[in-house]
């Protein structure tokens, strides 16, 4: 199937089969989160949560950088004329914060192909994803100290639950930055690979991801939230009812047929 591109100025989105990727694409800036970038990354995501047909989103960086966080050039000026103590909780609700919004409600699995330094919100952006596979040229850091500010996109939540809350608080506290050998002895990412095979590896683990029943995907992505949320008893009945959903699609009956004749399901989404 061909690719299929949307026009963005600031990234680029491309569907290929099931799978759409997302690529920050302002390699100049280091791929940093201006407000242009910001709006952006929620309108892809929100079409790609919109699209049934789609069941995997990639998200990664054009050049060298995965995502350098804030624009410190933005930053200074900011600085210069920072708003009152009721003014910034309602630029950041209307702002870097819709991303961890919208990202964490998709249905649709994420993977983050960090292909450089995602430092401060760029941090925080791969750790928004479910999965991260990274390059060895990938370095991670949490740097909100060193600029005297705290991590106010919500990084935090994702970091404590991913590593532990000793290894976020040591790499928090400190801002130190964390290769790509350590963030997966640390349990941050999934694999190092090299640069070229970086893409690569991504698509082979979205592809195999892509290849189940779209409908029950998603419904299965949403346990795994639910997980986190909700009590056990609560959460049993929520899969129970999800597999009630299950069990009437005729991915489903496809499913079983395919395990008795041992071959591969076709699944539609239907």
């Amino acid at each position: 199937m061909p690719k299929a591109k949307s026009s963005y100025e600031n990234i680029t989105l491309e569907i290929e089969g099931r799978i759409a990727t997302l690529t920050l694409n302002q390699p100049d800036s280091r791929n940093a989160l201006g407000p242009g970038m910001i709006d952006e990354i929620v309108d892809a995501c929100h079409a790609v949560q919109k699209n049934a047909q789609l069941s995997v989103l990639i998200l990664t960086g054009a050049g060298k950088d995965f995502c350098a966080g804030g624009n410190v050039k933005n930053m200074k000026t900011r600085a210069e004329s920072s708003g009152s103590p009721i003014e910034v909780p309602i630029s950041y609700r209307e702002g870097i914060q819709r991303i961890p919004r919208m990202i964490d409600s998709m249905d649709v699995p994420t993977i983050a192909a960090v292909n450089g330094a995602a430092v401060g919100a760029g941090c925080d952006l791969a750790m928004f994803c479910d999965m991260r596979i990274a390059s060895t040229y990938a370095k991670f850091g949490e740097v909100f100290l060193d600029l005297g500010i705290v991590p106010g996109d919500g990084g935090p939540w994702f970091l404590t639950r991913e590593i532990g809350y000793s290894r976020a608080a040591e790499m928090t506290f400190t801002a130190r930055m964390v290769d790509a050998q350590e963030a997966l002895k640390m349990g941050m990412v999934l694999k190092v690979v090299e640069p070229e095979q970086l893409m690569p590896a991504t698509m082979e683990l979205a592809e195999t991801i892509a290849a189940k029943s779209p409908a029950t995907l998603r419904m299965t992505k949403r346990l795994l939230k639910e997980a986190t949320r909700l009590s056990l008893w609560d959460y049993l009945d929520s899969t129970g009812a999800y597999q009630g959903l299950a069990r009437s699609t005729e991915d489903y009956k496809e499913g079983i047929l395919a395990r008795n004749e041992k071959r591969k399901p076709v699944f539609r989404g239907r």
